[in-house]
């Protein structure tokens, strides 16, 4: 029986470390990327777009933007590092290491005062060449005075995000007619509560915790843990008595991370010789299964992750159906959360995020959240048309990158949008 336990233990740990291994290696390229939803916009050399088919041009542009990237939103997890570093300063335990993490904590605490969730620097940045780019790309939607229906959720940094943008488009072609609006009003399809997802996710969450379990034993947490904080304090018996090591770790990998999304410290580099690639990924892989269950097509949700912004995306399809009637060239601009670009590609399928299992020891192979949600991600349908022909065509960027759909189509990357809307309605209405 002994044997047969031990067995399957060693499958569990290897079929984990496969599941790793693509995310390990995107992070040993750049660590960066392990920190999820709190990873800069990743614009630097983006890819060229793939021209249209002979004769069609660019009309209207269907669009969901995360904000950019903002300060942590809870406090703690700015003063929780700093305190639990101090008792170690005032102790003499801390290593050179631990002494300038300090400091650069320190400075990231003092910073962040009256600023959790705000906006940042780099994240207005981000924003303004988003709307530069997307001008660039597809000049024809912006020309003359077409209108441009801007909305944000009704939190600031969504604000601020939506106005570096249309502020942006502004300067480039005065004649557009922006329309910006937040409000509550738009909140069931911006921003949608859904109960039932609600009530599912809380049910999930001791499939998540068992996860967490196989993923890190107890004995193999507090080994794991211990080599990180050894990095940074010099008596082990000391953080065993007085630091609370998984709160402390996790809540300093947030800041390390998040530090990339402040000119002032995004070139401090407190992973070095604190978290490796292994101990980057494992965070990640715990954090990649949660977002899962909050937001993915699975049956440990029971499928409601991604329906639950469903109103998102019957506003994706009347807004076309309303620019495709009026003829004129426009552009339909929402800006809101991570929380709901995730679902909201998910429910779309793009790039196979619509993969559904209930097997988290294999997710990373298949579904990795890294991909999608940087700070001030976001989704572009450009819609396309062809003097004489009554046929649309539609190409999807995620983070300005062409995706796929699940659809068939005779003209990759482009797609008719009869096959997309009939495609969505059907979700929809699954």
């Amino acid at each position: 029986m002994r044997r047969i336990f031990l067995l399957i233990a060693a499958l569990v740990l290897v079929a984990s470390a496969q599941a790793q291994n693509v995310a390990y290696e995107a992070f040993k390229q750049d660590i960066h990327r392990s920190a999820n939803n709190y990873q800069a916009y990743p614009d630097r050399n983006l890819p060229a777009l793939t021209p249209a088919p002979e004769g069609y041009k660019p009309f209207f542009m269907n669009h969901y933007g995360r904000h950019g990237s903002r300060w942590l939103i809870d406090p703690k997890d700015y003063s929780i590092p700093v305190d639990q570093l101090t008792k170690g300063e005032r102790n003499g335990r801390l290593t050179k290491r631990g002494k300038e993490v300090l400091a650069a904590c320190r400075a990231m605490l003092k910073a962040s005062s009256q600023r959790f969730g705000e906006l940042s620097d780099i994240g207005a940045e981000q924003h303004q060449r988003i709307a530069r780019r997307m001008f660039e790309n597809f000049p024809e939607v912006w020309e003359g005075a077409a209108t441009v229906d801007a909305r944000s959720t009704v939190v600031i940094r969504c604000i601020l995000s939506m106005l570096n943008e249309t502020d942006m488009l502004k300067s480039l072609n005065p004649e557009l007619r922006i329309i910006t609006d937040a409000s509550e009003h738009d909140m069931y399809y911006m921003n949608y509560r859904d109960t039932a997802a609600i009530a599912a996710q809380k049910a999930a969450r001791p499939v998540v915790q068992a996860f967490k379990d196989k993923l890190f034993p107890e004995k193999e947490l507090e080994k794991r843990l211990g080599k990180i904080t050894s990095r940074l304090f010099t008596d082990k018996k000391f953080v065993r008595d007085s630091i609370d090591s998984f709160n402390f770790v996790m809540r300093l990998f947030d800041v390390v991370s998040n530090m990339q999304s402040h000119h002032d410290f995004e070139n401090i580099d407190l992973y070095t010789g604190v978290f490796t690639v292994d101990d980057a990924t494992d965070i990640w892989t715990y954090n990649n299964a949660r977002w899962y269950i909050y937001s993915g097509n699975t049956p440990l949700n029971n499928y409601t992750g991604a329906q639950a912004h469903r109103h998102l995306l019957r506003n994706f399809v009347e807004a076309a159906d309303v620019a495709i009637a009026s003829g004129h060239n426009s552009a339909t601009l929402r800006f809101g959360h991570e929380s709901v670009v995730l679902p909201m590609v998910c429910l779309m399928g793009l790039n196979g995020m619509d993969y559904s299992t209930d097997n988290l020891e294999t997710l990373a192979e298949h579904w990795r959240s890294y991909e999608v949600f940087p700070m001030a991600a976001n989704i572009q349908m450009v819609y396309y048309r062809k003097s004489g022909s009554d046929d649309i065509l539609v190409k999807v960027l995620l983070n300005e990158h062409e995706a796929t759909l699940p659809i068939d189509t005779d003209c990759a990357p482009y797609y008719h949008w009869t096959d997309v809307r009939s495609f969505f309605i059907s979700r929809l209405n699954g």
